[in-house]
């Protein structure tokens, strides 16, 4: 197998990892915030601070990273399917990145909130 297939389907497993228990885990906060009536950020951030802590927020941070690289490196010219997947993931794991930081800066600023 060349390398750049190597690179590729490394990265896309690395990118889509994540989102597996983070959709499984977001359906299940939905159905616990329509059982329980709960609405409002709290409920949701309680929620998503359950998953990254479950799934463990460096691990996640550390192969987002990872698959960056090798996805960048995958991208040729002719081969516009698998450059579409590249660059698809290449925004999930770009989205990732961004609620890891949300949720990094939240969890700081609710614990060194003055009360």
């Amino acid at each position: 197998m060349e390398v750049n297939a190597k690179r590729f389907l490394w990265g896309i497993a690395l990118v889509w990892a994540p989102w597996i228990p983070i959709l499984i885990a977001f359906g299940d906060v939905l159905y616990q915030m329509s059982r329980a009536k709960a609405t409002g950020l709290g409920a949701v951030a309680g929620g998503f601070s359950e998953i990254f802590v479950m799934y463990g927020v460096v691990g996640t941070l550390v192969a987002q990273l990872f698959a960056i690289v090798l996805l960048s490196k995958s991208l040729l010219p002719g081969r516009p399917v698998r450059n579409f997947f590249s660059i698809l993931s290449l925004c999930l794991s770009g989205l990732m990145i961004v609620m890891i930081a949300v949720f990094l800066w939240l969890s700081w600023s609710w614990a060194h909130r003055a009360g």
